[in-house]
């Protein structure tokens, strides 16, 4: 079983790091609002160790996502009381990608791409290109903008040129000791050329720089491909998270 800890002081830096526009704090959870956008910030999450859910406590959860439009979604990391999967499940709500946090240690080896650029600010070019290199239910630059806009700690905004063409995009944010790595993509048709492993060092090397001793990230469970990069990297699972959400309509 991971420290729960070790979980509680990472899972502080992502609520920190991936802001969301809206929270609110019910009987030790945090429920995090942004339109929808991402998981990390439109989810409930245990907020202290031992966190229980009842009957009452999942009724006002899954109205506070409804009343704002947001479908309902429990992020269990493990903080929480062990008997909460059992709850949300004979209530109906089933299990949804189950997912990874993983941390490796900074060594002194590493060095940043010369062709990666990092500005300390999202410009609107980054995020447009970005959000349309997501696709899918993250293709919203506006959203993205928004959550990328309200992040105070010191941020590594980071593009890849390929043959004088953006080609991969990515996020870092440092915090106490450790440098958060968000939402790394890589243009659809530039895939598979290793493009993300020099961004990812490149903001491994950016957190170094500013003090930072771990990295950490997270990831779907089963991205084979990024966990063999991670892997390569160093990363190590710190712990396993899923989702619990009301199934989808027929």
């Amino acid at each position: 079983m991971a420290d729960l800890e070790r979980i509680r002081a990472l899972e502080e830096r992502l609520v920190n790091a991936w802001p969301s526009f809206e929270i609110e704090i019910a009987a030790g959870w945090i429920l995090r609002f942004a339109e929808g956008y991402s998981k990390r910030a439109n989810a409930a999450a245990p907020l202290v160790p031992g966190a229980q859910v009842d009957p009452a406590l999942i009724d006002h959860i899954l109205r506070a996502f409804m009343a704002r439009g947001v479908a309902p979604c429990f992020r269990l990391t493990g903080l929480e009381d062990r008997r909460c999967e059992e709850v949300l499940a004979a209530r109906g709500l089933v299990e949804f990608d189950p997912s990874l946090c993983l941390t490796a240690p900074l060594g002194s080896d590493l060095l940043a791409d010369p062709s990666v650029a990092v500005r300390g600010v999202a410009t609107p070019a980054w995020v447009a290109a970005a959000a349309a290199s997501y696709g899918g239910e993250k293709v919203n630059a506006d959203r993205l903008g928004r959550i990328v806009g309200a992040i105070r700690q010191p941020a590594a905004f980071a593009t890849l040129s390929l043959d004088g063409e953006d080609a991969a995009w990515g996020l870092a944010v440092a915090e106490r000791g450790h440098v958060g790595l968000y939402d790394i993509v890589v243009a659809p048709g530039l895939r598979g050329l290793g493009l993300g492993r020099r961004l990812v060092t490149s903001l491994m090397a950016w957190g170094r720089e500013q003090g930072a001793a771990q990295a950490y990230l997270q990831m779907r469970e089963s991205n084979e491909v990024a966990a063999a990069l991670y892997a390569s990297l160093g990363f190590t699972t710190a712990y396993r998270y899923t989702h619990r959400v009301l199934p989808a309509a027929p």
